[in-house]
């Protein structure tokens, strides 16, 4: 499933130039390039909202970080193992 992309956009041709050896190992695989590409590009994608997303929140999740080691969380008490 493509997530962050419209499923219903239209598809575009492309020049792309890869490795030779790797072209030819792809293509005795069966390996579908174009699909292999979006696969690849939307695990980038999500990969790069990640690190987007922990940056952004950094400072809140140091905060927390930071307040749970001096005051704990508030199931401390409630714990038997």
């Amino acid at each position: 499933m493509i997530t962050g992309s419209k499923l219903d956009a239209l598809r575009r041709s492309v020049v792309v130039n890869i490795n030779g050896d790797l072209l030819d190992k792809a293509r005795a695989l069966d390996i579908n390039l174009s699909e292999t590409l979006e696969q690849t590009l939307i695990e980038i994608f999500g990969q790069n909202r990640r690190k987007q997303w922990q940056e952004e929140n950094r400072q809140a999740m140091n905060a927390y970080t930071d307040h749970v080691g001096i005051h704990g969380v508030f199931s401390d008490g409630l714990r038997d193992f």
